[in-house]
């Protein structure tokens, strides 16, 4: 009987005991549930991307290095650092008082050149009749014939040292082929030239806007990259700015730097208006591999796993709710929700069994 008597209250005492525990854990969870960090089912822009470091390099043919084909002194230099030029500005003259000179003496030698050859198709025609008329020889007539032959090519070779000469003057005018800013002056006035076997240099022109990106893309991800990828970069100077470009060449040569192997990737992009990019900027750069618009998406903390299935924990009527999702790609915050979910569902981020 007493036996009975103890099994009776040992058995009172457990039932209590999962009486409490449960009104605890049901308090406790709705707790939980009040306090929980709660996010919304969004429509956001999702993708896969490389990402790689770069740089702001000039396009081929953007910097030009424009020097003198003439050896002279510079009397005149018209730029400064900065100065933006157009097309076929006057940049810098040299003294042009010796190619002058040159140039008015060739001009007196093609006129005499003109005038002996004038003569010689008038004796030309004279002898032509002489000699029809059987008044003089055909040694005379081939005398006059060989003259004026002689007198025509010393007027086209006067003729091309005067184009020459006129050629020779042009060059003192130091002209910009290109349209830019002007990033680096490495002549000054009163300075000397000289042309024997290289042209010196003047001016540095630089054209901003043919820029391009040099992505080092390492050589674990290069195998992903295509020519015509969209890609995505900022540099340090406008770090809230992300500007938009396209691939559109990739280094078929690795670059190694310090023991690793980058291949560079070519990303052309237009330069915007608001804001000046300059060569040597360093750059973040993404390549998209994938990317969807306007997808469903959550944080990558409120997706859960089961195995190999995924699941969020949802709220509903003031109670916690596990539904299996299916997820599609992700980037380095946001899983994109392709089923499960609907666009405002409200979705519990973290560890509940932690809070």
């Amino acid at each position: 009987m007493r036996r009975i008597i103890v099994a009776g209250v040992v058995f009172g005492l457990v039932g209590i005991g999962i009486a409490l525990w449960r009104r605890f854990d049901v308090a406790h969870s709705q707790e939980l549930l009040r306090n929980a960090e709660v996010v919304r089912v969004t429509r956001r822009d999702i993708g896969t991307a490389v990402k790689a470091t770069g740089v702001i390099k000039p396009m081929t043919g953007a910097e030009v290095n424009v020097g003198s084909s003439v050896s002279g002194v510079v009397m005149r230099l018209f730029v400064q650092i900065g100065d933006h030029v157009t097309k076929g500005q006057t940049l810098a003259e040299l003294d042009s008082r010796e190619f002058v000179a040159r140039r008015d003496a060739d001009a007196a030698a093609l006129r005499v050149a003109q005038a002996n050859l004038e003569y010689a198709q008038v004796d030309l025609q004279r002898k032509r009749q002489l000699h029809d008329a059987r008044i003089i020889a055909k040694s005379d007539l081939d005398l006059a014939e060989k003259s004026f032959s002689v007198a025509d090519q010393q007027r086209n070779q006067a003729s091309a040292a005067l184009a020459d000469s006129t050629t020779q003057l042009g060059f003192t005018q130091i002209i910009a082929p290109i349209p830019g800013v002007v990033s680096a002056v490495t002549t000054q006035e009163g300075e000397t030239v000289a042309a024997s076997f290289a042209a010196p240099t003047f001016v540095t022109l630089l054209d901003l806007s043919r820029l391009e990106v040099w992505a080092y893309v390492d050589e674990t991800d290069i195998g992903r990259i295509r020519v015509g990828q969209r890609a995505r970069f900022t540099v340090d100077t406008y770090g809230d700015r992300e500007f938009h470009g396209v691939v559109t060449a990739i280094h078929p040569k690795a670059e190694i730097r310090d023991n690793v192997v980058d291949y560079v990737v070519v990303v052309r992009f237009t330069p915007p208006r608001d804001y000046a990019l300059r060569p040597e900027m360093t750059t973040t750069v993404k390549v998209d591999l994938e990317r969807h618009m306007q997808a469903l998406a959550l944080p990558i903390r409120a997706v859960r796993r089961a195995g190999s299935r995924a699941f969020v924990l949802c709220r509903s009527a003031g109670k916690t709710v596990q539904r299996w999702v299916s997820p599609g790609i992700r980037d380095d915050s946001y899983w994109e929700i392709v089923g499960g979910l609907h666009e405002g569902d409200e979705v519990l981020i973290g560890d509940m069994n932690s809070q």
